[in-house]
């Protein structure tokens, strides 16, 4: 991953969830609770990686980790998983795709997925194989997994970070950000299957996707500062909890 050493993926706390990918790599997780003494703290889920091919959504996600004691951060429950699609990022050519060649990403499941998740994957992307949305919703072991973990954690919020659209995006019920950094809020669309338009549209949980502008370099450092402090911001300002 750009900007994330070795040594840094071993010391960052990760432990094993019990759940495998498809090839039987580990889902890796870091639970990070809120200071002591935090009243009520905000659950806040932040995923990375769910497209093996876009490494800057995971590596971005370690360089945040390290920023986690910082007050405002210290303030949420944090469940962190950098790696969603651990075999399409470990490939020898990384893939968007799982090992199964689904789109992780197409494979939730929202209302009507089993007419139009196929059809849109048809007519609307010419069956490109990088855009598969499986043959069932919830048919992959990590999407199954996260499903399964949002369950568990009941998030008041979701982050899940892709590239390279350069574009900030949301779902669910609370006033729209406009910006984080430079990533200036614009609808990228609204997927079957997709996780903004399972959780944001239908679950009724707030969404962010952060779109990084680049797939393999990471932003400069100044620039991670900037999306991660307004990020904070936003969300101790705009998020309830849910429960």
């Amino acid at each position: 991953m750009p900007g994330v050493s070795r040594a840094e993926c071993v010391s960052s706390g990760l432990k094993p969830t019990g759940a495998q990918s498809r090839k039987g790599m580990p889902i890796l997780v870091r639970e990070i609770p809120p200071a002591p003494g935090t009243q009520e703290p905000l659950r806040v889920l932040l995923l990375g990686g769910i497209h093996g091919d876009e490494l800057t959504s995971s590596a971005i996600v370690f360089r945040w980790m390290n920023w986690m004691t910082r007050p405002i951060a210290r303030s949420f429950h944090w469940r962190v998983a950098p790696a969603v699609n651990p075999d399409g990022l470990l490939a020898p050519k990384p893939t968007r795709t799982n090992a199964s060649g689904v789109d992780l990403n197409r494979n939730f499941p929202t209302p009507g997925w089993e007419r139009e998740a196929p059809v849109y994957w048809a007519k609307r992307t010419g069956s490109d194989p990088r855009r598969f949305p499986g043959k069932a919703p919830l048919s992959e072991p990590e999407s199954r997994w996260l499903s399964e973990e949002i369950e568990r954690f009941k998030p008041d919020i979701i982050i899940s970070v892709h590239a390279p659209y350069g574009v900030l995006d949301f779902d669910g019920p609370a006033p729209v950000p406009q910006r984080f950094g430079r990533l200036r809020f614009n609808r990228v669309g609204v997927y079957p299957g997709s996780l903004g338009n399972y959780l944001g549209l239908y679950r009724n949980t707030p969404v962010i996707t952060l779109e990084l502008s680049h797939a393999q370099n990471l932003p400069a450092p100044a620039e991670q500062q900037r999306i991660w402090a307004d990020m904070l911001s936003w969300i101790r300002q705009n998020v309830n909890q849910t429960s």
